[in-house]
């Protein structure tokens, strides 16, 4: 086994039943060397609809070195935990797709806001992946600059056209997680 791999859905109605089709594009991208988890998130009366929690739940679960992989809420709430928790594993890699940056003064939406500091609390030493689609209809192309004027060191994929979804097709992500050349130890 070369990898384990940890995939964090999108939210909405419909999220997980959506992004099945993002997981077995990675999977069959990725090939049998590499373990791809797919758990379904739940939404609790939290201001991060308990994600976090159930993020580092599963993290902590797999118990080896992870890739970690989010898609549009599950991607920023991703960045979220990694940029709030100290690691008990070994993040190998992040990848991070049609990732909102949250903004405004909603009340429901203090909650899955980065803190200020965030890039500095981010652990530099792991690579961070984000990708998007200039035709994003769900998650503005604009979102997408702002984590690159944040994150100048991450590396940033963008994309001509695919929408939220990127077709369905997460071959181009697949092909930077095994160009990965080692485990990244946790900070």
């Amino acid at each position: 086994m070369t990898g384990h791999v940890l995939f964090i859905q999108g939210g909405g109605d419909g999220g997980y039943e959506a992004d099945t089709k993002l997981v077995a594009s990675l999977c069959e991208a990725l090939g049998e060397t590499y373990s791809v988890y797919y758990p379904r998130m739940f939404i609790e009366d939290k201001p991060d609809f308990g994600w976090c929690q159930q993020i580092g739940d599963e993290i902590v679960g797999i118990k080896k070195d992870v890739i970690l992989v989010g898609h549009s809420l599950g991607a920023s709430l991703l960045m979220k935990y990694l940029s709030e928790n100290e690691m008990k594993n070994r993040i190998v890699g992040v990848f991070l797709i049609s990732t909102p940056f949250w903004s405004g003064g909603e009340e429901w939406v203090q909650g899955l806001k980065l803190d200020e500091a965030f890039d500095n609390r981010l652990p530099q030493d792991v690579p961070i992946f984000f990708y998007h689609c200039h035709d994003d209809e769900v998650v503005s192309f604009d979102q997408f600059l702002l984590y690159r004027q944040k994150l100048p060191w991450a590396t940033f994929r963008e994309i001509n056209s695919g929408g939220h979804q990127l077709n369905n097709d997460l071959t181009p992500v697949a092909m930077d997680i095994k160009a990965l050349r080692k485990p990244v130890f946790m900070r």
